[in-house]
This record gives structure tokens, sequence and C-alpha cells, in this order.
């Protein structure tokens, strides 16, 4: 039977939303974005500690239910109830009164409800790099299968697309997405990512090995939460980013480029077979690739300013320097051994941004973690791993290289 999202079967109306991790730094932005907007209704929050500012944002929005990993439940609005347990996320993201999964939530903890939205018929906009870093070999199957039960010729179906049903949110992936619409994909020579090469562009070798992570967390253009500052810094995620790329595009990874503009306005470009290059450019504003990823295809007023080219000045490009940020070759490397090496690297690269953060690794120590998770559990041979196989993969990789005297954070575990 096929399936359809739940908008396209009712009267006209406003098209509800889950909003995995409501309180993490995307999810507080899509639920600006959310709320500011009168064709959406929030019916759904999930969060992962902070129910202080989940009670907040459920007295605001009014939601069905909410749910929370740990802690103490937030006051809530009348008619709203609480989930727990394992399957709470998944048993949001499939409710029938569910349009859209908007996934902000961190951790492989998100590729379970992104699986099961995707299979529920739901439309789903992630900003999880464990979706498809490490789960792409089983989300972009389903992805595709639900475009073809609305593939009509002619038709001008969003939905007719994989990425009607899985839209990035994050801003080079948004970038690629919105270059390539009305292209044919068979025109398209390579993609081009760009990264900002973050608070250490110009640093030597030997700065780099006394960095600390006061100075890391101080990102030149972009404010983010700690994880993605920390990736940004290491190149490594650009790294997650290419793998992303592969698979959202269906593109190889040879026909994948990283190339590093600091003042964050062209947010990434593809280039066809004719020569021609396409862009996206925008302010380092996290609002409008959200925006984008709920309304597509349609473009309405944003609270994000647009650029102003002249008093941007010039824009600089240049190669990444795979010598002092290794991350970004690993995660290429991780991403042509396959699924199993790239969950590897992903469950490891957040070891490592952990252990930077608490004092019991060195910067240059991510890498190094990263090359040695990818080399011990990434070389095995054997069948793609399953759902279940990742899980346990996560959960044995943060085992491994958790700091002496510590536990791996659990894999069921995220960061909202």
């Amino acid at each position: 039977m096929s399936a359809s999202p739940s908008a396209d079967r009712g009267a006209p109306g406003r098209r509800g939303v889950a909003l995995l991790g409501s309180t993490g730094s995307i999810g507080r932005q899509a639920f600006e974005v959310l709320t500011g907007d009168q064709q959406f209704r929030i019916v759904a929050l999930a969060a992962g500690r902070n129910a202080e500012l989940l009670g907040a944002q459920a007295a605001i929005a009014g939601p069905a239910a909410v749910a929370l990993a740990d802690g103490s439940a937030p006051e809530l609005p009348r008619g709203t109830t609480i989930e727990r347990g394992a399957g709470a996320l998944e048993a949001l993201a499939t409710r029938d009164d569910v349009d859209l999964v908007v996934v902000g939530t961190g951790g492989i903890v998100s590729l379970r409800p992104v699986l099961a939205a995707l299979a529920a018929g739901k439309v789903v906009a992630t900003a999880n790099k464990e979706t498809l870093v490490a789960g792409g070999h089983l989300v972009m199957p389903l992805a595709r299968a639900r475009a073809a039960e609305r593939a009509v010729a002619g038709s001008g179906d969003p939905l007719a697309s994989p990425l009607g049903w899985l839209r990035p949110i994050d801003s080079e992936h948004s970038a690629i997405w919105q270059c390539l619409v009305g292209e044919d994909l068979a025109t398209v020579e390579r993609l081009i990512l760009t990264a900002s090469g973050g608070p250490f562009l110009e640093a030597t070798a030997d700065e780099l090995a006394a960095v600390t992570p006061v100075q890391a967390l101080r990102h030149p253009t972009w404010r983010m939460g700690a994880k993605i500052t920390i990736d940004s810094a290491t190149l490594a995620n650009k790294g997650l980013e290419v793998i992303e790329a592969h698979w959202l595009y269906d593109v190889a990874y040879d026909a994948i480029d990283v190339v590093i503009h600091p003042q964050s306005i062209v947010h990434s470009a593809v280039r066809f077979v004719d020569g021609s290059l396409k862009s996206q450019l925008g302010n380092p504003d996290m609002r409008l690739p959200i925006q984008y990823a709920l309304t597509h295809p349609d473009r309405r007023p944003s609270p994000a300013v647009a650029p102003d080219l002249v008093a941007a000045g010039h824009l600089e490009f240049r190669a990444p320097d795979e010598a002092r940020f290794p991350a970004l070759r690993i995660a290429r490397e991780a991403g042509r051994l396959g699924p199993r090496a790239s969950a590897a690297l992903i469950a490891a690269d957040d070891v490592a941004v952990a252990r930077f953060l608490n004092g019991t690794l060195d910067f240059q120590g991510i890498p190094r973690l990263l090359e040695a998770a990818v080399a011990r559990f990434g070389m095995t041979g054997g069948p793609d791993p399953d759902l279940d196989a990742l899980v346990a993969l996560d959960a044995d990789v943060r085992s491994a290289f958790a700091a002496p005297g510590t536990a791996g954070r659990s894999a069921a575990s995220g960061t909202p």
C-alpha cells in the first residue's frame, strides 16, 4: 500500500510536526521557525535532559505529547501527555497527527525513529549526522522507495524525489539541494562543499598541539552547539558531510570536493558538465535552511537576513590542508570503506570531542582516535550492518575509546 503524508489525506489545514531534540541548538531554532509560521502545528516535542526548557516550549506550543530521556517530568499544559522509555521517539515520530518529523537530536538514537517515520509515510527533515553517516544504506533505499510510489510523469510532486522525503537541514546540504532543484542529476559533474576552516585556519602544527577547548569553541562565523563547533575546528564535520553527500545525492566520493571559504557566505555549490557553477549564498543563520526543509518546494518570508554582497567585500576560497587537519581525509577514507567504518568513525568522533572538552584528550588526539577506531572496527568484512548491528557497533566503539576509568556513553543516548 502506498504511503502518503497525512497532510495529503485530510482537509486543508496546518501540518502537524514532531520536533525531536527541541532544546538543542538546532531544535531551538527550529522551534522559533515553526511557531512563527501558521501553516505548522507542533504536536510533539522531545528533549534529552532540559526539562525546564521543554516545559517552556510546551507552554507556548501546546503539543499533544512530549518525551524526555532523563530527569523529572516538566510542568506541562493540560492535555499534554509524556512519553518515556526506549520507544518514545519512535512513538512521537509515527503519530497519526504528525506529517513532518524534524530531527535535531544527536547520536544513533535518531536512526530508529527516522526509519519508522519514513516507513509510516512521514516526511523527515534532519540535522542528525548519524542518520546518513552510519545509516545511509538503510535510510536512502526507504526514501527512494517512498519517492517511487509518488513518481508520476509530469506531476511536479516534490515527494516524487527522495529529497522530498529526507530533507537535509545542514546549511551545506541545503545549499546543494537548492542548487539541484529543476536540474537533471545526470548533468552534475561535481559537488563542492564549503567549509569555514574554523578558528585555526592559519594555525601552525605547534599551535594546534596547544589548542584548548575555550579556543576551539570560538568559531569565527557560526554560533552552534559545542560538538559541531569542535568538529568544525578539526574539519571532521566536513568529512562527515562528504559521506552524507554521497548518500543524499548518490554521487561518488571522487566527485565530492571540499573548499575552504572563511566568510561562510557561499554555503556550497554544484558544478555541471557544461562548466556552469551554481551556488547558494546566505548569511550564517541556520533558520534559513531549517525553514527551507520545512516549506520545500515553497519559499516563504524568513527571519534570516539576506547577505549584502557589497558589505561582504571579497569572498575567499582555498584548498583544505589535510596534513594539519587529517580528520577530513580519515572521514573520506571511512566512507569509501563502507557503513561499518563510517559508523565507527562517527561514534569515535562523539567520544573524541567529549574527551577533548573534558581534558582527557588533546586537540590533535581527535583525528588520531578517529583513525584508530576506523582501523579497529571498520576493516571487517561481511554484509552491511542492520540497525541492531549499528547500535551494537556504536556501543563497542564508545566502550573501546572512552577515557580511562569512565564508561562509554550509551548508544541509546542522544544530545538533544
